[in-house]
C-alpha cells in the first residue's frame, strides 16, 4: 500500500500519540537509513552547528520553507522574529498550528507566489527541493521572486564527491554520465507505508556559485563538503 505522506504521518503520529516509530529512507547504491520522528522537533542545542549558524542569521520576515514540525520556526518565533512556515503535508501543518506557530501556509514552494522575504530559510539539504540540477536554476529564479531587495537565502547543502574520493584524495566520477554525482532518488517508508519515490539534490558549493551567478544572485559559501550558503541579490 503506498502512502504518500510517510514523514508527515509519523510526525503526526509522534506530535498527538507520542509515537516514535522510526521512517525508513531508501536510496539507490544506499543502505536503508532510519530516522526517528523525534528527530524533527530537535531544540536548538540538539541541531547541527549549521543549523544552529542559519538561525542565528535569519532576520526580519523569516520564510521557513519545508517546515515539518516547526522547529526551525519555533525558535525564531520564540525569539521574537516573524516567521512564516510553508510546509506541503498537511499532517504536518495541523502538527504546526498546534505547537501554535502563528503564520503557516499549506502549499507547494512553487505555488507561493507572495509575500516577499527578508530571509528564506531552507535547511536539511535545503537544495534538494530543486530535485535536480537541471531544475536548479528554475529553484533559484523562483526564490528571487520571494526575495526582499536587501535580503537573504539561507541554504545548506553537501557535496557528496567525498563518496567518490580515494585515500590520496583523488575523486573518481564519471563526467559522461547523464546524472550530476549529486542526484539522488528517495522513497521513504513509514509502518510499512511507502511514498512515492521522488529527486533530491546535493549540490557541491562550486555548481551552486555558478547557478546563482546566472539567476542575477551572489553566494558567500561556507567550507568542506557540508556546507551553509548565504544567497543575496547581485
Amino acid at each position: 500500500m503506498l502512502s504518500s505522506d510517510p514523514i508527515g504521518q509519523a510526525v503526526h503520529n509522534f506530535h498527538f500519540k507520542r509515537i516514535n516509530k522510526p521512517v525508513t529512507i531508501y536510496a539507490d547504491g544506499f543502505d536503508p537509513d532510519y530516522v526517528q520522528p523525534s528527530y524533527f522537533f530537535r531544540s536548538f542545542e540538539q541541531m547541527p552547528q549549521i543549523e544552529q549558524l542559519a538561525l542565528q542569521k535569519a532576520r526580519g520576515h523569516v520564510l521557513d520553507v519545508g517546515a515539518c514540525a516547526g522547529c526551525h520556526s519555533i525558535y525564531l518565533q520564540n525569539k521574537g522574529i516573524e516567521v512564516t512556515a510553508l510546509e506541503r503535508s498537511a499532517l504536518c501543518c495541523g502538527v504546526l498550528k498546534d505547537r501554535n506557530i502563528q503564520n503557516v501556509i499549506h502549499s507547494d514552494l512553487y505555488n507561493l507566489h507572495s509575500p516577499t522575504f527578508d530571509t528564506i530559510l531552507l535547511l536539511m539539504n535545503g537544495t534538494g527541493i530543486a530535485g535536480t540540477l537541471h531544475g536548479f536554476n528554475n529553484f533559484l529564479k523562483h526564490l528571487k521572486k520571494l526575495l526582499k531587495p536587501d535580503g537573504q537565502i539561507l541554504i545548506d547543502s553537501s557535496d557528496l564527491i567525498y563518496l567518490y574520493m580515494d585515500e590520496d584524495g583523488s575523486a573518481l566520477v564519471d563526467l559522461n554520465s547523464e546524472n550530476y554525482y549529486g542526484e539522488l532518488v528517495y522513497q521513504t517508508e513509514y509502518n510499512g507505508q511507502k511514498g512515492t519515490e521522488f529527486p533530491w539534490l546535493y549540490l557541491d558549493p562550486e555548481n551552486l556559485k555558478e547557478h546563482a551567478k546566472q539567476c542575477g544572485l551572489k553566494i558567500e559559501k561556507g567550507d568542506h563538503f557540508d556546507f551553509l550558503a548565504t544567497i543575496k541579490h547581485a
